[in-house]
C-alpha cells in the first residue's frame, strides 16, 4: 500500500515536472520566434502570398496608412466573402508593413439619423466611391430585399486621401455577382497597392499623346487616356518641329496617324528615343476609307505611307502593307432584310477583326484574355545590333494575308471561308523592342547640324524600349449617343469586353518600369464557389456535414479515449 502511494506520488511529480518543462519550452520558443517573421501559404495559387514588389513597397512605408472600409453590416454571402477577403489582405499588409497599416470597417447605414446617413453617402459618392444596389430574393422568390452598399474604402496617408473601389461590377452581360466578386478579390492586392503608390508618389511620369498627324482624338481614345491618368500625367501635344517639344515627356504615344510625318518631327522623335524616351507606336499599315465602307459597304485598302518606315526599320521592325484575315475572329451585326418593317440583324464572322489570345509568359500579356483588333497588318523583325525583340501578340494558326491594294466588302460575310486559304499562321502584330538604339539620322546629317550644341545630336542612344503594334484601332473605344464613350475593348453588339485596355495599360506600365503593377494585375485567384444546383433544397444535409458531423467526430473521439484510459488504469 505504501509502495503504491509512493508510486502515485512519483507519477504526479513527474507529470508536474513535464508540464513545467513543456510550458517553459513553449514560452521560450515564443519569445525567440517573436524576433523573426515568417508566414506559410498553403493555398494552391498562393493567394495569401504578396508579390515581391508589394512587400518592398510595404517595407518602405514610414507613416501610418489609415483605411475607412465601408463594407460592413448585414451582407449577403457574396459580399460577406468579399469583406472577409478584404480583411485578410489588410491583415497581410499590416504584418509586412510593421503595423503601418491601420483600418476600421464602417457601416454607413447603421446611424439612426437618416439625414446624417444621406450626408455620409453623398460624401462617399463625391470622393469617388460607387454604390452597389444589392437585390436578394428568398428561396421561394416571395420576399425581395434591396440594400444599398458602398463597397469601397477611403485611404489616407500623410494628410492625402484617395478612394479605393473594392467591388467592381463587370461591364457587359453574362457577369453574375459571384463572378464580379471573384474578379474583385483577384484585384485586392493590386487595388490597395496602387492606392498606396499613388499617395506616396512625389512625381508622376509624363505620358504624351502626339497629335498633328491625324491621330485619334480625345473622344475616340477617351477610356485609354482616362485609365492612364490614374497613374500618370496625361497630355496631348503637337510637335510642330519644336526641338524641346518632348523634353518633359517620359512616354510618347502615337495612335493611328493618317498623315505623313515631316522629317523635322521624325528627327525630334528620334532624338527623344536616343535620350532614353519610350514610345508606343499604334500604326495602320493599310489605309481604308471607312466613310466609304459605311456608305457603300465596300472600300479599297492602300499602303498607308506615313514616312516612318525608315525609322522603324532602323529600330528593328518593318510594318508590312497587308491586311490579315483570321478565322479566330469577332462577329458583326449585318442586316439580312426587314421583318415587320424592322431591320433584321444577325451576327456574322468578320475575318478582318482577329481575336488575339496571348500565349507567352511575359509580364505585359500574362493571364490576359482575348484582344480585339480591326484591319491589322503584320510586323517583321529585322536586324538591329543590340536590340532585343519580343513578339507580344500574333494571329492564330488559321490566318490569311492579303497584300495591298485590297478590296474589303461587307458581302463577304455571306461566304464560308475556305480553310485551305488560311495558310499564313501566327503573324506578328505587336513587338517589344529593348536596347540601345542607333539614330535613324546616323551618318545622314551635315556637319553643321551634327556639331550644333543647341541641337546636341546623338547618333547612339541610351538604353530604352518601345512597343510597335500594327493596328491603330486597338486603342479606339466605341461611343454611344446616350452614354458617350464606352469602355475600351467593350463590344456593344455582343456585350463582351476584350482585354485591349489592360494590354495597352500594361504596355505603358512596362515602358515606365512599373513591373510591380504588371505582376499584381497578372495574378489569378480562384474562389471555390459552391455549386448552387447541388445545394438547392439540401441545405440541412450540407449544414449537418459541415457543422454537426465534425462535432460528433470530436465527441466520439473523446469518449473513445476516455474508455481506453479507464480500461487501462482500471486493470
Amino acid at each position: 500500500m505504501v509502495k503504491e502511494k509512493k508510486h502515485t506520488t512519483g507519477n504526479k511529480r513527474k507529470d508536474i515536472l513535464n508540464f513545467v518543462m513543456i510550458t517553459s519550452i513553449v514560452i521560450l520558443a515564443n519569445f525567440v520566434l517573436s524576433f523573426y517573421f515568417k508566414r506559410f501559404d498553403l493555398t494552391t495559387e498562393k493567394r495569401y502570398t504578396l508579390s515581391e514588389s508589394t512587400r518592398k513597397l510595404l517595407k518602405g512605408i514610414d507613416d501610418v496608412v489609415y483605411l475607412k472600409v465601408y463594407l460592413h453590416g448585414d451582407l449577403n454571402p457574396d459580399f460577406t466573402r468579399l469583406r472577409n477577403e478584404t480583411k485578410e489582405i489588410l491583415d497581410e499588409f499590416r504584418a509586412y508593413s510593421d503595423n503601418q497599416i491601420d483600418y476600421e470597417f464602417i457601416n454607413p447605414g447603421e446611424n439612426p439619423d437618416k439625414e446624417e446617413v444621406n450626408k455620409i453617402e453623398k460624401q462617399l459618392y463625391d470622393k469617388g466611391i460607387v454604390p452597389e444596389q444589392v437585390i436578394d430574393k428568398s428561396k421561394k422568390g416571395q420576399k425581395v430585399t434591396e440594400t444599398l452598399l458602398w463597397p469601397g474604402a477611403i485611404v489616407t496617408y500623410r494628410g492625402r486621401e484617395l478612394p479605393w473601389q473594392i467591388f467592381k461590377r463587370q461591364a457587359g452581360g453574362g457577369f453574375t455577382t459571384e463572378m464580379s466578386v471573384n474578379n474583385s478579390v483577384q484585384e485586392l492586392e493590386y487595388g490597395l497597392t496602387n492606392a498606396i503608390r499613388k499617395l506616396q508618389a512625389s512625381r508622376r511620369s509624363e505620358v504624351t499623346f502626339i497629335q498633328g498627324h491625324g491621330e485619334l482624338d480625345t473622344l475616340r481614345q477617351y477610356d485609354f487616356m482616362r485609365s492612364l491618368s490614374e497613374y500618370y500625367n496625361v497630355t496631348r501635344l503637337e510637335i510642330k518641329q519644336q526641338l524641346e517639344a518632348l523634353k518633359k515627356t517620359d512616354v510618347a504615344i502615337i495612335s493611328q496617324p493618317d498623315s505623313v510625318f515631316v522629317e523635322k518631327d521624325k528627327f525630334i522623335i528620334d532624338q527623344f528615343v536616343m535620350s532614353g524616351g519610350k514610345v508606343l507606336w499604334m500604326l495602320d499599315p493599310v489605309y481604308l476609307n471607312m466613310d466609304t465602307f459605311r456608305l457603300k459597304q465596300f472600300t479599297l485598302g492602300f499602303n498607308n505611307d506615313l514616312n516612318l518606315s525608315d525609322m522603324l526599320f532602323k529600330y528593328g521592325v518593318r510594318l508590312n502593307p497587308v491586311l490579315i484575315q483570321d478565322m479566330q475572329c469577332a462577329t458583326i451585326p449585318v442586316n439580312v432584310g426587314f421583318k415587320n418593317g424592322q431591320p433584321n440583324f444577325k451576327p456574322f464572322q468578320w475575318l478582318y477583326s482577329p481575336l488575339i489570345m496571348p500565349d507567352i509568359d511575359h509580364p505585359i500579356v500574362k493571364n490576359l484574355d482575348m484582344i480585339k483588333l480591326d484591319f491589322a497588318g503584320t510586323i517583321d523583325t529585322v536586324s538591329a545590333r543590340g536590340i532585343k525583340k519580343t513578339i507580344l501578340l500574333h494571329s492564330s494558326r488559321y490566318t490569311k494575308v492579303q497584300p495591298t491594294p485590297v478590296r474589303v466588302a461587307l458581302a463577304m460575310v455571306q461566304f464560308k471561308p475556305k480553310e485551305i486559304q488560311f495558310n499564313n499562321p501566327y503573324q506578328a502584330v505587336a513587338c517589344l523592342l529593348e536596347g540601345e538604339f542607333n539614330s535613324n539620322y546616323e551618318n545622314r546629317l551635315p556637319g553643321i547640324i551634327m556639331n550644333d550644341s543647341t541641337i546636341a545630336f546623338k547618333s547612339h542612344g541610351k538604353k530604352t524600349k518601345m512597343i510597335v503594334i500594327s493596328d491603330g484601332n486597338i486603342a479606339k473605344n466605341e461611343t454611344r449617343r446616350s452614354v458617350g464613350p464606352l469602355p475600351l475593348g467593350f463590344d456593344q453588339f455582343t456585350n463582351q469586353t476584350f482585354a485591349n485596355k489592360t494590354f495597352l495599360v500594361n504596355c505603358v506600365n512596362y515602358l515606365l518600369d512599373d513591373e510591380g503593377l504588371l505582376q499584381l494585375r497578372a495574378r489569378e485567384v480562384k474562389l471555390r464557389l459552391l455549386d448552387k444546383k447541388k445545394i438547392e433544397g439540401k441545405e440541412s444535409k450540407w449544414q449537418f456535414i459541415n457543422i454537426a458531423l465534425p462535432l460528433l467526430v470530436v465527441i466520439l473521439f473523446g469518449m473513445l479515449q476516455f474508455y481506453i484510459r479507464k480500461k487501462k488504469y482500471a486493470s
